[in-house]
C-alpha cells in the first residue's frame, strides 16, 4: 500500500475478496498516476472513502464481495454520496451486469485485460484534475 501525505495524491480504490485478483489489480494501477490502496470488503472500502485526507478517484470493485454489502450496493452507494468517483465495477458473471448497477459505473467482464483497467484509471486520474 503506498503512503499519502495528502488529500492532494489522487487513490486507485481496489474492492475484492480475493486474494491474487485484488494483488493483481493493484499491480496493475500501481503502474499509473495514481496511488493505490485495497481492501477485501466493501465496508472497509466505505471507511477509505470517509477519510478527509484521502482523495479517492477511481473505485475498481467486484460486485461478489462478501459482507453485507456486495459491490453493486458499494457502486450506488459510491454515486451517491462521492459523485465524483469514478467507477469500475467488474464480475466473472456476465449477468452481474444488471440495471441495478449505476449508471456512471464501467462494467469489466472478468477476466478483465489489464490495459482496459490502465484506460480506466487514466479517465479518473484526468477527471480528478478537472474536479
Amino acid at each position: 500500500m503506498a503512503q499519502h501525505d495528502s488529500a492532494d495524491c489522487p487513490v486507485a480504490l481496489v474492492v475484492e475478496d480475493d486474494a491474487a485478483i485484488r494483488n493483481l489489480a493493484s499491480a496493475v494501477l500501481e503502474e499509473t498516476d495514481l496511488d493505490v490502496i485495497a481492501c477485501s470488503s466493501a465496508e472497509a472500502a466505505i471507511s477509505v472513502l470517509e477519510r478527509p485526507d484521502v482523495n479517492v478517484a477511481l473505485l475498481f470493485a467486484d460486485v461478489g464481495l462478501e459482507g453485507k454489502m456486495d459491490g453493486l450496493a458499494l457502486a450506488r452507494t459510491v454515486e451517491k454520496r462521492w459523485p465524483k468517483v469514478r467507477m469500475v465495477v467488474t464480475s466473472g458473471r456476465a449477468n452481474d451486469r444488471n440495471e441495478s448497477l449505476p449508471r456512471r459505473a464501467v462494467f469489466m467482464q472478468k477476466p478483465w485485460r489489464a490495459l482496459d483497467v490502465l484506460v480506466q484509471a487514466d479517465r479518473a486520474t484526468i477527471a480528478n484534475r478537472v474536479a
